[in-house]
């Protein structure tokens, strides 16, 4: 099999990835290896709001520079976290020129097709929570968007679980993309606003109905603000913003 070439470039400061494309496929910024660089990135971490990290795990389909990987890994000490890239050429770029660490215990990279990893029954019911960020050279749309693999998606979360993707708005796919995620999860889809180059990130829930006053969702925020260091001040407006919700809580 012949994988995209790997690139990189390197602009005041920050360090992209492309795969042979102009297209930024990641980023970090080299005095700040452990943090995530991308405003769309920092949003997929958004599940942090719903579920506790404590003895969780995780599941990154899409290394990339490994960012989101490395971030969630080093939330804690019980979390554990595992990635399923295709290209191994990533793999070892984000090893070798994103600090990406991979010798730690708690955290694997497997070298697999994302679609075949979802719909492998011995992976259903594995993890808490799952950040779906897969997209070819061009980064014009998500490589993967059938029904057949949002449904591993839901089927590889436990009873309870919330999935995190990235979505380009401006893609002829984007709202077949939603569509299926609302379809598999029942409707159970927020999404934030956009940010730079396009890019949606959608949250979607599985298990019991959750509500949740807008009030302590922001407290929620601040605690994840302030424990992370993730920019989470506007998440809940931009939320409350661009869904239709009750004002004074969140139904899902």
């Amino acid at each position: 099999m012949q994988y995209e070439a790997v690139t990189f470039s390197e602009i005041q400061g920050v360090r992209y990835l492309h795969l042979g494309t102009p297209w930024v496929q990641g980023a970090m910024r080299i005095k700040k290896p452990f943090a995530i660089e991308l405003e769309y990135a920092q949003q997929m971490m958004a599940w942090l709001l719903f579920l506790d990290a404590s003895n969780t795990k995780t599941l990154q389909l899409g290394l990339g520079t490994g960012a989101l990987t490395q971030f969630t890994n080093r939330i804690n000490d019980t979390i554990q976290t595992v990635s399923v890239e295709l290209n191994p050429g990533i793999i070892v770029a984000a090893q070798t020129m994103f600090s990406l660490d991979v010798l730690s215990p708690r955290m694997k990279v497997i070298q697999n097709n994302a679609l075949h990893y979802v719909q492998d029954t011995s992976n259903h019911l594995q993890f808490d929570s799952m950040q779906v960020d897969i997209f070819n050279g061009e980064a014009s749309g998500p490589a993967l968007s059938s029904l057949s693999f949002y449904q591993g998606c839901f089927d590889t979360l436990k009873d309870v679980g919330v999935m995190t993707v990235n979505l380009f708005s401006r893609h002829a796919s984007f709202k077949t993309n939603i569509n299926h995620i609302c379809d598999v999860f029942e409707n159970r889809v927020l999404l934030f606003n956009e940010v730079h180059d396009c890019n949606v990130v959608v949250i979607a829930f599985k298990g019991p109905h959750l509500k949740i006053s807008w009030d302590d969702l922001e407290k929620r925020s601040q605690y994840v603000r302030k424990e992370l260091g993730l920019p989470t001040k506007k998440w809940v407006k931009h939320l409350k913003k661009c869904n239709v919700q009750p004002k004074k809580f969140l139904s899902i």
